[in-house]
């Protein structure tokens, strides 16, 4: 009986002998089984085509390097959104330095681009909204170089034009020696040469290229003082004639006589009142400017002219004494050949390094003959009248031998 009463304390004490002690049993069995599931794997086929359906189809590359054809063996680039190429490219135009040390350029528009890649300019890249602006550009100079296509507001964003035709082009610095200038251009040339001094102003550089490469000039030379030719209002003002002329830049003094032919006569536009000129034998850098003032050209100039006390101009150099030279007004005869013309900057004008030369090839003072009270004429403009008389000179003299040769056979 003791052994019976002891079996049954037992159960007594087995959960499975309390009320719900079997329920509480399986649970703690199904959280066993919870915490260590078993994981069936398909076969290694079935789980990578699984793998593939999850994961959906490949992205497509980025837009910035997917190619698109504009034409048999002519592919762009789509620039994806937050590309930073253009706003890059923009530094080239607003920064000299960024110009002069990477020697680069930026052109915008279709003529413009249309007219550097003509003249052997060397395009880079050139970023464009609409795949129409290629087929106006030469196809095979846009085979070697990098197209981009953007968004006409990117291009609108960066552009400092009013209206945008959606063209910008990074050009190699192109080099006057190494361009094709138009056929026209060439034969139209004459032995006249424009030397640009002091001209600081952008719209009226790009407005005085202009007037060169309509004259027919056959060459302009810029000395340091001058703004860069290859900002982008003086490129706007000049409408190509970039590209139509040599255009060299950024000469000292020193370099300027042999970038000019033999036996030149190098003639300066000023404004100084001739009477004035004559009493003065010592100022400052920048004495005169471009234009002319009224007065008698033919008023006699002293042969010694008296030395003056030495002043300083804005560049800190002590004034040094400059050369008298013989006056006379612009639509007088003064187009031996071949001939340059000075023209210097309305706010610092003429340098004495300019008259030096001047006097020193037998040159001459043209005066531009303006209403009294008028201070001076425009840069642009007086370059304008001067250099367009010079074509009408060297034009008639050259008539004159061709009517010469043709009444004596054999002379000349």
């Amino acid at each position: 009986m003791a052994a019976l009463r002891r079996l049954a304390a037992g159960l007594g004490r087995s959960p499975l002998a309390r009320p719900g002690g079997a329920a509480a049993a399986g649970r703690r069995g199904v959280r066993a089984l919870r915490r260590s599931p078993v994981r069936v794997l398909a076969p290694r086929k079935e789980r990578g085509a699984a793998a593939e359906e999850e994961r959906g189809p490949p992205e497509p590359p980025p837009a910035a390097v997917q190619r698109s054809s504009a034409g048999p063996g002519l592919w762009y680039e789509k620039a994806a959104p937050g590309d930073r190429r253009l706003g890059k490219a923009v530094t080239v135009a607003k920064s000299k330095k960024f110009r002069d040390q990477h020697g680069k350029v930026l052109l915008e528009g279709q003529r413009l681009v249309r007219d550097a890649l003509e003249a052997g300019a060397v395009l880079q890249t050139l970023f464009f909204s609409s795949v129409g602006h290629l087929k106006e550009l030469p196809e095979a100079e846009l085979k070697r170089a990098s197209l981009v296509k953007v968004k006409f507001e990117d291009i609108k964003s960066w552009s400092d034009l009013i209206t945008p035709q959606g063209l910008v082009g990074i050009f190699a610095k192109p080099n006057p020696a190494k361009m094709s200038y138009p056929a026209a251009q060439l034969t139209s040339s004459l032995p006249l040469l424009l030397i640009c001094d002091n001209i600081r102003d952008p719209g009226n550089l790009g407005t005085i290229l202009r007037s060169a490469a309509g004259a027919g000039c056959e060459k302009v030379l810029l000395t340091k003082g001058c703004v860069d030719p290859w900002e982008p209002k003086v490129l706007r003002a000049g409408m190509g004639a970039h590209f139509r002329l040599p255009v060299v830049a950024s000469l000292d003094w020193e370099s300027v006589p042999s970038n000019l032919p033999a036996g030149v006569q190098v003639c300066v536009a000023d404004n100084k009142d001739p009477g004035a000129r004559a009493e003065t034998a010592s100022v400052p850098r920048g004495g005169g400017r471009a234009g002319s003032a009224p007065g008698d050209p033919k008023a006699p100039a002293k042969s010694k002219p008296k030395a003056a006390p030495e002043r300083e101009d804005d560049e800190g150099a002590a004034g040094v004494c400059i050369p008298e030279l013989p006056a006379q007004y612009y639509y007088e005869n003064w187009t031996r050949t071949p001939v340059a013309v000075v023209i210097g900057g309305e706010t610092h004008g003429l340098s004495p390094d300019a008259l030096h030369l001047a006097a020193s090839t037998g040159g001459k003072r043209l005066v531009i003959p303006v209403v009294p009270g008028v201070d001076s004429l425009n840069s642009a403009i007086a370059a304008g009248i001067v250099l367009f008389e010079g074509k009408r000179q060297l034009l008639r003299r050259r008539h004159e031998k061709e009517d010469e040769r043709q009444t004596f056979p054999g002379v000349g």
